[in-house]
């Protein structure tokens, strides 16, 4: 397969999926899954191989992402309507100060989107962020900006949310690394992009809150919602629970630690699965059942949760299921093979490739 011929595939791949989903408005499931017959087809595969590899692309990928994202969803909903993403902006504004509320919006977005999905929690914060433009006289966008730079950025980094569980799946990197590394870099970003760059742009844009959402800001009650810490351990434990994990075994790959029943116990806690699982658990029970919420409720909300997660799931697997057909095909091989001698970047290229497709 020639260089050229291989440019072609990938390219033209890649417009027939920005054809389908922008163009056409076909579901991004559907679509992914035509695309890679199509690689599949050009790059020469046997019929009955290219669907071998669906199959394959579609259970070697599903196999962790889905449990975690929809343990994760699950998670995430019962602290949405427990009011707890609320109860964290408001202890947060509380410490933080008027004066430095855009501080405290940056951080309520970074906890938030650990558990919640960012246009979820974007909503749920949004009447804080009205109240404050309200009371303060400041261009909405001095909040709103560093909320959205702190949702994204975790939403993009930290699991368990869906993209960076899904890269950390695909590449093979324990999700504790991804934790640590993801915050690390994400902080100072979200920093930059939020309070620093909100500073300065409400102060050549002015916007207000919009007058129909005034009624609204007034029906946010923080005496009915779970206390600060009650949120805050809720939130840590399952990342505290995934790094014991990943430090465990590092500990015992090093020869640091003996193997043991117990290093063995610890892994096995700290292994994502059983560790949302804990969280998930805690959530339901400390922050719904203990707080006069039903049964049915909380079963409908589970639910409810599993809609949204059950797209991106799917999403995902058709992912995979290219990432397989490129595998199968050789064409993977080829391309990683010409851009080690490229002189383009390969983390710009894919960057802008993953910035084309999102816009």
């Amino acid at each position: 397969m020639s260089t050229s011929f291989l440019v072609f595939i990938v390219v033209s791949a890649v417009v027939l999926l920005l054809f389908f989903v922008l163009k056409l408005k076909l579901s991004a499931f559907i679509a992914l899954l035509i695309t890679a017959i199509y690689v599949g087809i050009l790059a020469g595969m046997p019929l009955k191989e290219i669907t071998r590899s669906i199959q394959e692309g579609m259970a070697g990928t599903l196999g962790f992402v889905a449990t975690v994202v929809g343990l994760g969803a699950i998670f995430g909903q019962m602290l949405e309507s427990s009011g707890g993403a609320e109860s964290l902006a408001h202890y947060l504004i509380k410490k933080f100060g008027s004066d430095r509320a855009s501080w405290a919006m940056v951080v309520t977005g970074f906890v938030v989107a650990i558990p919640v999905f960012l246009d979820v929690g974007f909503i749920i914060i949004v009447p804080i962020i009205y109240a404050l433009s309200r009371d303060t006289k400041k261009s909405l966008l001095y909040y709103a900006i560093p909320l959205l730079a702190g949702l994204a950025v975790t939403h993009s980094f930290v699991p368990p949310t869906p993209g960076p569980v899904a890269v950390a799946d695909i590449i093979n990197v324990q999700l504790g690394w991804v934790i640590l590394l993801g915050s690390a870099i994400g902080l100072p970003i979200a920093v930059l992009a939020g309070p620093v760059w909100g500073k300065f742009i409400s102060r050549k844009i002015y916007l207000e809150p919009p007058p129909h959402f005034d009624n609204e800001l007034h029906k946010v009650d923080p005496e009915n919602h779970p206390p600060f810490r009650l949120i805050a351990v809720v939130i840590s434990i399952p990342l505290l629970l995934i790094l014991v994990n990943t430090f465990t075994g590092v500990a015992v790959s090093k020869g640091f630690v003996p193997q043991s029943v117990w290093t063995d116990i610890l892994e096995f806690v700290g292994h994502p699965f059983s560790a949302l699982i804990i969280a998930t658990l805690m959530a339901i029970y400390f922050l719904c059942i203990r707080r006069g919420m039903g049964r049915q409720q909380v079963l409908d909300l589970s639910t409810k949760a599993l809609g949204p997660a059950g797209i991106i799931i799917l999403i995902t697997g058709a992912g995979g299921v290219l990432k397989q057909m490129l595998i199968d095909s050789g064409i993977g091989q080829i391309m990683a093979e010409s851009m080690a001698g490229s002189s383009l970047p390969p983390i710009l290229l894919a960057w802008t490739l993953a910035a084309v497709v999102r816009i």
